[in-house]
């Protein structure tokens, strides 16, 4: 099993790496994806114990704020079925639900590493995130762009 890596978005006031961190077992369920190929990334692609890098958006200060791992495989997301949930989908159903969550486990708080810092390492230029027009929640991270934020940015 080879492990991968990604780069998921949450809003801070919806749940942070600090309230990643402070969950039983610092494992939080990824609830509200509702764009098809993030939801694909998490049912085809993601698997326990794969790394997440835990990038905090829609906030005065985006940027990654920790490392965590894929804690589960995927089950359906209840917030779709929730009427009063801002992820309510009326038209997906128990029996056949259209969105799927996944645990995700935070392992440690880091320095916030925004966009700018990202942008000025030429070795990130083609990580996905820094594309034009990529508003996805969930991305891959490649190795090397893992390593290099991990080993250069967060420890060097």
């Amino acid at each position: 099993m080879t492990t991968r890596y990604w780069l998921m978005k949450s809003e801070p006031d919806e749940c942070s790496i600090d309230d990643a961190l402070a969950a039983p077992q610092a494992t939080v369920p990824w609830t509200g994806v509702r764009n098809y190929q993030a939801r694909n990334f998490m049912r085809d692609a993601m698997q326990v114990g794969d790394g997440v890098l835990f990038y905090h958006s829609s906030c005065p200060q985006p940027g990654i704020a920790g490392i965590a791992q894929v804690a589960s495989g995927t089950r359906p997301d209840p917030t779709q079925f929730d009427a009063k949930s801002p992820y309510f989908d009326a038209a997906s159903k128990p029996d056949a639900p259209r969105w799927l969550l996944l645990d995700v486990q935070a392992l440690r708080k880091t320095r916030l590493i925004g966009l700018p810092e990202l942008r000025a390492a030429p070795e990130l230029a083609d990580m996905i995130l820094l594309k034009r027009g990529n508003r996805l929640s969930i991305t891959p991270v490649s190795a090397e762009h893992w390593h290099f934020i991990t080993r250069q940015l967060l420890d060097g």
